[in-house]
């Protein structure tokens, strides 16, 4: 059995970078050492645990499964160790520079980030946050690296390594201008059937479950226009007579700007369930835990 005495602390520091970066050269300008000493401390490492570690690919230092067993936890007690150095450095809201970076799709992007904008001016001025695409990353690389903090979305594909928190749950509603000429009446299955739609061609999970219910409802094989994604749609709409398909949040937030007016469609759609996701490494980091209850005060409908 290897005992903590038994290993260098800094080669745990090695471990972890060479686990992320997958380049000795990367290791070494982040570190401040030599290619050959981190080769050296690698070549220690791997005589402690009797494991090559890391094997180099074409695709750079590519981890074996011990390595990969070894990796949480390694990264887990470094956290500690320096938040047990750092005692002192407690999260500050009102002072706080840090920069959260949260993944999120365009919807969600529309939705989340004017209240966020105006809380981080109340309460936390001098902090940054920055969205990406969830679609366009490897979600759960990235925030195993803490590259990204949080997710905000309806993902139904993720992994165990990821603590999600409900925040609330809503329908899939129709979309149109205000005044539109079949809907004055409101909408019947007929009407429905006929209008000319918008489709949103996304293939974000789960959004795209909803087109294979509109293909099905014979709707989107007589489709003219279709978008990729959801931020122009109200643009879109509000000045035809296209009908489509959104989350019931997107139309709440952009009726009243848009014109707009929104009904329950005449066909059976699934629900979204949207949660907050973060990894288990940075469960206790305070501003992660700040963020997080934030965003709990603003959206969760529970």
């Amino acid at each position: 059995m290897i005992e903590a005495k038994d290993i260098d602390l800094n080669l745990l520091v090695v471990f972890q970078e060479v686990f992320q970066e997958r380049q000795i050269s990367s290791v070494a300008r982040k570190l401040n050492l030599s290619q050959p000493a981190v080769s050296n401390a690698l070549a220690r490492l791997r005589k402690t645990f009797n494991d090559e570690l890391f094997v180099r690919t074409s695709l750079g230092m590519q981890p074996t499964p011990l390595a990969q067993q070894l990796a949480d936890p390694v990264a887990a007690a470094l956290a500690n160790i320096t938040k047990a150095l750092n005692q002192h450095d407690a999260f500050d809201v009102p002072s706080s520079q840090r920069h959260f970076t949260i993944a999120m799709t365009d919807v969600g992007e529309m939705y989340f980030m004017p209240v966020l904008v105006e809380q981080c001016r109340l309460h936390a001025p001098q902090l940054k946050i920055s969205t990406v695409r969830a679609s366009s990353v490897d979600l759960m690389a990235e925030m195993e690296t803490g590259r990204i903090d949080l997710a905000l979305g309806a993902f139904d594909e993720v992994s165990g390594a990821l603590y999600h928190r409900r925040l609330f749950q809503q329908d899939y509603v129709c979309m149109y201008r205000q005044h539109h000429p079949l809907m004055k009446a409101g909408m019947s299955s007929r009407d429905f059937l006929n209008v000319e739609h918008l489709i949103v061609s996304t293939q974000e999970s789960p959004y795209d479950k909803i087109n294979q219910s509109l293909e099905k409802a014979g709707i989107k094989a007589n489709a003219s226009f279709t978008v990729p994604h959801f931020s122009a749609v109200p643009y879109i709409v509000s000045t035809t007579n296209l009908v489509v398909i959104v989350p019931q949040k997107l139309a709440l937030s952009a009726a009243t700007p848009f014109r707009l007016a929104y009904s329950k469609p005449p066909i059976k759609l699934p629900t979204l369930q949207t949660n907050i996701f973060w990894h288990r490494r940075f469960a206790q980091d305070e501003g992660n835990q700040w963020l997080r209850g934030l965003l709990v005060e603003c959206f969760a409908d529970t």
